[in-house]
Parts: C-alpha cells; structure tokens; sequence
C-alpha cells in the first residue's frame, strides 16, 4: 500500500501516526495541501488520506491508480463520492470516534448561556463588581437546567452522548424529526416533527449531518416557534441554520441564546453574521468541539483498522 496524507497537520502534532503507517507500509505526510496541489501530490499513490482536502472527479479521473481515499474524519462532502464509484475508488471515514469529546463541549455551551457565564465574566473583569450596591452582580438571567426541556435533532452517536449527560442535569428529553424522518418512540424518548418540536424546548442541540434536506432547516419562521429564552446550540455542521436569520432574532431577543461550534464557511475568512459584535448572548467556538487529544487519537486508530481491512 503506497499512501499519501495531505493534510495531516489537521490531526495535530501530538497523536501518533505509526499505527496508520503500520499498515500502509509506506506514508508520505504532507502539514498541508492547497487546491492545486492535489493533484501532483496524489498521482502515483493507492492510498489517499485526507481530514479537509477537496477530492474531485478530475482527481479520480488523473489517477487511475487510485484505489482507497480514506477520511479522517466523519464528513464525506469533501469527496466526490459519484466519481470515486465511477472509478472503483473505495472511500472510508470514521464514525464514533468523539462522542465524549462533543457531548463535553455540547454542554460547556450550553452551561455558559444558561449561566451567561461570558457575560458576567466580562462584567467582573470591567470593574463592575467591584461598583457594585450589593455583593453580586443580577444583570442576566440564569437558567436552571433541571426540569427544563433538551430537544435533539440528530440521535447518532452524538446525540445520545449528549442526550445521556443531559439527564444527568435533570433535564426532560424530546427527539426531533428531521427533514424525511419518521416520528415514534426511540429508546422510550418521544421522536416528534419539528413543528411541534421547536415550541416545546428549551435548549434545541443539533446533531446531524448537512443534506439538501437538513440545509437552513431553522430558519427565521422556525426561530419563531421557539420560546423566547430557548438556546440553540449546533456542534454538527455548518449550514443546518440560517446564520442571519439567528443573528437577526438574537439582536431582537426572539432567541434567548446560541452555541455554535461550526459555520457555513471554515475558516470564516470572508466574514460571517454570527461574527459580528453587537449579538448577545452567543458564543462562538473554531470547530474545537471533536479536538480533544484523545479523540484525534482514537480517529488514527479506527483509520488504521479501515485500512488494514483492504490488506
């Protein structure tokens, strides 16, 4: 097996590699790869691997010797995975790698916004504690988790990490059905269409994957059917939410809160509506949520038992 990683420094510099490079024999690493590199870099090899890296079908079609593209990481829309079939190209990722990892970060967001954690941090470091008339500082409105509403969209691996440290907190579960999915009963939670969903929560956590029909799935008139103090929180994909449509209801205090880990476009390099300073009560994170040491690990690991399956 003749492999090449383009973009290993996306795994970082602090998990080991020699289990992936146990099984292809021979690894050629690349810290990067730009969109018209890839095609140079590639050619010659049997073995792809890739975390963000574009793969075309003008890459399948310049390589026929092309056998395996393997994604280190769970997100396929960076393949096109049409051509790899036309190609007889094996494409594999990894799954159920990060579930305690996101789950943990799932709830820092949503603790910090139930607490408004930021705010008060900035208010003490302002010098307005110490201003104050009385001991402490009443400005936002806490949330107390117990008894109150979690909606998850998106009941996978994620979900259920999330779902399970949730109840933890005292809180009542309720499953939404995605765009195309069924309504029921999922491990005796009740699985209901968002209409009827979005009015009942008071934390909405998103956990499913970006498709034609899960695209802006909450946009401003489902915004609208929210309680005025529910938080929303995505550490799925980019793209689930219509981003102006949040910042708008955010800044007219429709929404209580949000908790993004993910946008539209990574990095946000040309800017985004989420980014801008006026929004209350939201907290952005740089798709840190999956990035825990051991998780990177763990995602080394299962590539290198996906490959060894083709030896």
């Amino acid at each position: 097996m003749k492999a090449v990683f383009l973009d290993a420094d996306t795994l970082g510099n602090d998990v080991d590699l020699s289990p992936i490079e146990a099984v292809t024999g021979e690894m050629v690493k690349h810290p990067r790869t730009s969109p018209e590199q890839v095609q140079a870099r590639i050619r010659g090899f049997d073995t792809v691997l890739v975390n963000k890296v574009v793969l075309s079908r003008e890459h399948f079609e310049a390589c026929p010797e092309l056998k395996t593209v393997a994604v280190v990481a769970t997100g396929l829309n960076n393949i096109d995975k049409e051509a790899a079939k036309d190609h007889n190209v094996t494409v594999m990722n990894v799954t159920n790698y990060g579930r305690s990892t996101v789950a943990q970060h799932t709830m820092a967001l949503i603790l910090a916004l139930a607490t408004r954690l930021v705010d008060y941090d900035k208010d003490v470091r302002a010098g307005r504690w110490g201003q104050s008339s009385m001991f402490c500082l009443m400005d936002y409105p806490i949330m107390e988790l117990e008894g109150r509403t979690l909606g998850v969209v998106g009941y996978g691996d994620l979900g259920r990490g999330v779902v399970e440290r949730a109840k933890a907190f005292g809180m009542n579960i309720l499953l939404g059905a995605r765009p195309g999915q069924t309504a029921g009963e999922v491990d005796g939670y009740p699985r209901i269409p968002m209409d009827e969903l979005l009015p009942k929560v008071d934390v909405l956590s998103l956990h499913c994957l970006l498709t034609d029909d899960t695209r802006n799935m909450i946009g401003a008139s489902e915004l609208k059917m929210m309680k005025k103090e529910a938080l929303l929180i995505n550490t799925s994909r980019g793209g689930l939410v219509d981003e102006q449509a949040l910042a708008d209801a955010l800044r007219a205090g429709t929404i209580g809160g949000a908790g993004f880990d993910v946008l539209t476009e990574e990095p946000p390099r040309n800017g985004n509506p989420l980014l801008a300073d006026d929004i209350p009560n939201l907290i952005v994170t740089p798709h840190s949520a999956w990035a825990s040491r051991e998780a990177r690990q763990r995602i080394v690991d299962i590539t290198a038992r996906n490959l060894s399956s083709l030896v």
